[in-house]
């Protein structure tokens, strides 16, 4: 993650590059997914201390820049958890 952060005195603004990967839970067969995340955000902030705290947001945005199926590609999945699925 990159960010760029400006102090404009009572206000901050933040520009955040966010490249990595998140490791999640396969809908299909519940098996380690490892999902590819690029996003960006720019926001502005009005700090309560001399601290900014971007964490939540950072969780945020790459929350929503996932698929909102998370599953493997077609014959990836744990064989032994999919074959209960066609039954």
């Amino acid at each position: 993650m990159t960010a760029d952060v400006h102090n404009h005195g009572l206000t901050a603004d933040a520009a955040c590059v966010i490249t990595g990967s998140v490791t999640v839970a396969c809908d299909r067969c519940l098996e380690d997914l490892v999902i590819p995340v690029e996003t960006s955000f720019e926001e502005s902030y009005a700090p309560d201390s001399d601290e900014l705290d971007l964490r939540q947001d950072v969780y945020d945005y790459v929350c929503i820049s996932l698929p909102l199926q998370r599953v493997h590609p077609e014959g990836e999945c744990n064989q032994e958890t999919t074959k209960y699925l066609s039954k």
